[in-house]
């Protein structure tokens, strides 16, 4: 049987029921769809953290860090102190699996403190409706696409004995995909933002502010089109904050490897 090209997204957990279909593949509007993908999962994967760390305490690090100017709370940010205070907020205690927990939480923290501060989600709103039939009479999370040679399925199917950080290990190997096949549907210049940090390598704590500056003089609009513009600084933060040794995003690998030495 041919399978249509598509790009579709479900979930139906609890009360948490969404789902879209897009199948007019037009470059832009697949740029779109992803977008609002990568916004839903984000929005939710905190949620499904909770059995594995103190979200909450890290929320509140996150408020006391964003009051800070931006250089200022990024340095902290990547400082050995937010190691220490994040440890006790993981809920492990074997220093070997603990570490995972604490990549994850780190990235949590980035992510909430810059949120704070400035716009990291896309300018699409994330998926709250059930607009298709649902694929799964069960409780799942569902992530395809097939468009030209450009076949994904990332799912999982949800039980009493499903981990809740197993979620959120999914939630966030969709953003992984969402980031990496973005560029190309939005047409950016991706090659040319990565050339605009180039001269960074491996960025000391006193380089922090100069890469940061050059973030600030980052100008979108000669990397992409007006209607990805927005896109472009998202892609221009996260790769600044690469070259610093931080993440935007959560982990899935970390999640992934916590979960195979935890069980």
């Amino acid at each position: 049987m041919r399978v249509e090209d598509h790009v579709m997204f479900t979930v139906r957990h609890g009360e948490w029921k969404a789902g879209d279909k897009l199948l007019d593949l037009g470059a832009e509007n697949v740029a779109h769809f992803l977008a609002s993908v990568a916004n839903t999962v984000n929005l939710k994967i905190p949620e499904y953290l909770t059995g594995v760390m103190n979200v909450a305490g890290i929320l509140s690090l996150a408020e006391g860090l964003s009051k800070k100017d931006f250089v200022d709370a990024v340095v902290a940010m990547k400082s050995p102190g937010i190691s220490r205070k994040l440890g006790p907020l993981v809920f492990e205690d074997n220093k070997k699996i603990r570490k995972h927990l604490v990549d994850v939480a780190r990235a949590l923290l980035v992510r909430e403190t810059l949120s704070r501060k400035m716009t990291v989600e896309y300018p699409e709103k994330p998926i709250t409706d059930v607009s298709v039939v649902f694929p799964f009479p069960e409780d799942h999370v569902n992530f395809t696409a097939k468009h030209g040679r450009w076949i994904v399925v990332k799912r999982i199917m949800i039980d009493e004995n499903t981990p809740m950080a197993d979620i959120a290990r999914l939630l966030a190997s969709i953003n992984e995909t969402v980031t990496l096949k973005l560029p190309t549907y939005a047409g950016i210049d991706v090659k040319g933002i990565d050339a605009w940090f180039g001269e960074f390598k491996k960025v000391r704590k006193a380089e922090i502010p100069l890469v940061l500056e050059k973030y600030r003089h980052f100008i979108s609009s000669n990397y992409a089109e007006r209607e990805f513009e927005e896109h472009a600084r998202i892609y221009a933060l996260r790769k600044a904050l690469e070259k610093i040794g931080l993440p935007l995003d959560i982990p899935a690998k970390s999640l992934e490897k916590y979960l195979e030495k935890a069980r």
